[in-house]
């Protein structure tokens, strides 16, 4: 069923698999395998786009009343877990394409705040949001 906690729930297992392979990837760039790091980085990119654009569908054009039921505090909560979430989402396409074009600095410096984001996003989204029903 379509419930706001369930979609938080799903966003929940989304963050936690494509940060798995995230973690996969930097252990292949830690150990030289670069062509497999850029592979992994396009898995990344693609599964994290598709969780984006399927929650935008959903709270856009499916049930944008979807979040409604939130308190002050969880909408607090999505605000600062957003704070993370879109610079991340900006900043993966700019990553992903400097490192196919091979802009070595460039990827590591956007890699870098990248990281820096994506920590966040996945601390606020794993351990800040609520999936229960009230």
């Amino acid at each position: 069923m379509l419930t706001g906690p369930n979609v938080i729930l799903i966003l929940k297992i989304a963050v936690a698999a494509v940060t798995v392979l995230l973690v996969a990837s930097l252990v292949c760039l830690a150990l030289g395998r670069y062509r497999l790091h850029g592979r992994i980085n396009i898995a990344f990119f693609v599964l994290t786009l598709g969780a984006v654009l399927g929650l935008e569908a959903i709270i856009r054009l499916i049930e944008p009343d979807i979040f409604k039921y939130f308190n002050e505090d969880e909408e607090r909560r999505m605000t600062i877990h957003l704070c993370f979430a879109i610079p991340s989402a900006i900043l993966l396409p700019l990553m992903l394409i400097s490192g196919l074009k091979r802009r070595r600095q460039l990827h590591v410096a956007i890699g870098l705040f990248f990281l820096i984001c994506w920590a966040g996003t996945f601390y606020t989204g794993i351990f800040t949001l609520s999936h229960e029903n009230r």
